[in-house]
């Protein structure tokens, strides 16, 4: 991440900005020549003039490119100072030129020999400034490359402890219920295939159409139905999706997972959970939140495993989601509330 400082300090020019350069210094030329071309030659050795002024400014722009290897390399950071310097340069040799070439001179080649050293100077630093632009830029995007490259592996990474950690969780809930209540064990193993066959197979896409996202949920919360029977008070309130809409996997149900979590070691006889999802805009509002033991503290409550969900989704909204999502935890009067806001792809 720390590429992100170094590329905040380079030019970024664009091809606008790049075509109008360019075009000036080609304008600027003609100018010159086409102005004082006859007034210094008198109409002798137009021709071979030309050709050794033409092979003067590429020659020069190619060794303003080699100065500029040979100054920064071929891959290095090159910063708005360095390329201020040269565009000045550029500038004020332009300005050299036509006040030369303004005042009363010796015609013929006299005039020409005098004018050639600001003339190649001016060639070698448009060179220069042309090879430091490219170089700054491929420099750029190696450095966005390298960002991108350990963004993916850090979200690879934590993609993949996602169905470990809801195997995880699952596994101890039936190994409690094989005890206490055995004949709801074989529902429970069914409806766990279809959840595992989402979070293997289906969720390893970086984005995937909300409306699977939402049909693994009410996977989920059926499989929990089936848990926890009469105990659980649950509202439900989702609004139909487009099938264009998508979303990070795995992403909404860390939230439900943990409500029903924290649910289940409340005193109540009763579990109480909402869940509620909204459309607006571009965006998706969505909220959640249950009943919780208030006489113990959140924090102790979730050990390190159970923690995970939580600390791993908040990771993947800032890779995912940077600047396009709104995220408030909240607990109150016995009530643990979450609402995510995104801004959809």
């Amino acid at each position: 991440m720390e590429h992100k400082n170094v590329i905040s300090g380079l030019y970024e020019p664009s091809p606008r900005v790049l075509a109008i350069i360019a075009g000036s210094i080609v304008f600027i030329i003609f100018l010159l020549t086409e102005r004082f071309y006859d007034r210094l030659l008198q109409g002798r050795y137009e021709d071979l003039v030309a050709v050794l002024t033409g092979c003067c400014f590429v020659g020069g722009i190619f060794l303003g490119r080699i100065l500029s290897q040979l100054w920064t390399g071929s891959n290095a950071p090159v910063s708005n100072r360095r390329l201020m310097k040269l565009l000045l340069s550029i500038f004020l040799l332009v300005m050299f030129i036509i006040a030369v070439l303004s005042l009363p001179l010796l015609p013929g080649l006299a005039s020409l020999i005098f004018l050639l050293p600001p003339f190649l100077a001016l060639s070698i630093c448009i060179g220069l400034f042309i090879k430091q632009v490219r170089t700054g830029l491929r420099y750029q995007l190696a450095a966005v490359q390298i960002t991108a490259e350990q963004s993916q592996n850090e979200l690879q990474l934590l993609q993949s402890q996602l169905s470990p950690h809801f195997l995880f969780n699952t596994l101890n809930n039936l190994y409690g219920l094989s005890i206490a209540e055995p004949g709801k064990v074989p529902p429970l193993i069914l409806q766990l295939s279809d959840l595992l066959r989402y979070s293997i197979y289906e969720a390893k896409e970086l984005w995937v159409p909300l409306s699977d996202e939402l049909v693994y949920i009410h996977n989920y919360i059926e499989f929990e139905r089936i848990r926890l029977g009469e105990r659980l008070d649950l509202t439900l309130a989702m609004e139909h999706v487009p099938p264009n809409l998508k979303i990070a996997p795995m992403l909404l149900i860390v939230f439900v997972e943990n409500a029903f979590k924290h649910s289940k070691n409340t005193t109540d006889p009763k579990i109480k959970i909402e869940i509620e999802l909204k459309l607006w805009g571009n965006a998706v509002l969505f909220s959640i939140k249950n009943t919780y033991d208030a006489d113990q503290k959140l924090n102790n409550e979730m050990n390190k495993h159970s923690g995970l969900g939580l600390e791993n989704v908040m990771k993947r909204l800032q890779l995912l989601y940077p600047e396009t999502h709104e995220l408030s935890i909240d607990s109150q009067d016995g009530w643990y509330k979450v609402m995510l806001q995104l801004r959809m792809k």
